[in-house]
């Protein structure tokens, strides 16, 4: 069985190269990203197997890169690495389509396991997640995740962007609008939550784990 193409993302240097080493027998990495915006442009361009994410990224955190790389890469497997395993975000992720959920302190076996299962059809949920979470996950599979609300994927996008402290031009640049587009969505954004400042609009996302919980 030839070795699966993995594209791995995470915003900590020493987490890439450590799962790097953990995986270089075992697959092909094909490439890594530091933030959800490069990996999805480097998961378009590359087509990998799987792709192994953070939730917690910069610029465009690991569930709404997942949405879009299931969306255009329906082939490509998506697997969760993180330190977030509150009930919550294991049901997101696999809203996002994730086939797999597994915990920063998992074993490299289990890591090794999960890659195979996956790639196998099958999907993988860490042991370590609490039973009333797998739970959760069974009954509610369409529940919403209360960080999103029904907030629209550019307006999850401007609110993390807004979060993390970008002036209105740099993320007029990242998102390839005009400035007055993405002052536009930050007032509509306003609007919707029922919030008047940056300094709100960031309290809320760092309190749904859009910015600032770590990865």
């Amino acid at each position: 069985m030839r070795r699966p193409r993995v594209l791995l993302a995470d915003d900590h240097t020493l987490m890439l190269d450590g799962i790097r080493s953990m995986l270089a027998d075992k697959v092909d990495l094909v490439g890594t990203a530091k933030d959800g915006r490069t990996l999805l442009e480097s998961a378009l361009e590359l087509k990998p197997d799987i792709v192994l994410l953070d939730i917690s990224m910069p610029l465009l955190n690991g569930v709404d890169a997942a949405r879009q790389i299931r969306k255009e890469l329906p082939n490509t497997r998506i697997v969760f690495l993180t330190m977030h395993a509150e009930r919550d975000y294991v049901i997101e992720a696999f809203k996002a389509g994730a086939h797999g959920f597994l915990l920063k302190w998992s074993a490299q076996e289990e890591l090794v396991a999960a890659i195979r299962q996956v790639m196998a059809g099958h999907t993988y949920v860490t042991p370590l997640i609490p039973k009333t979470v797998l739970e959760s996950l069974r009954s509610s599979p369409r529940r919403e995740l209360k960080p999103s609300g029904d907030l629209s994927a550019r307006e999850r996008e401007v609110l993390q962007l807004v979060a993390e402290g970008r002036a209105a031009k740099e993320i007029a640049g990242i998102l390839h609008v005009s400035v007055k587009t993405a002052e536009y969505h930050k007032y509509r954004l306003m609007r919707k939550l029922g919030l008047h400042s940056t300094a709100e609009l960031t309290r809320y996302a760092v309190q749904r784990g859009l910015v600032g919980l770590g990865t």
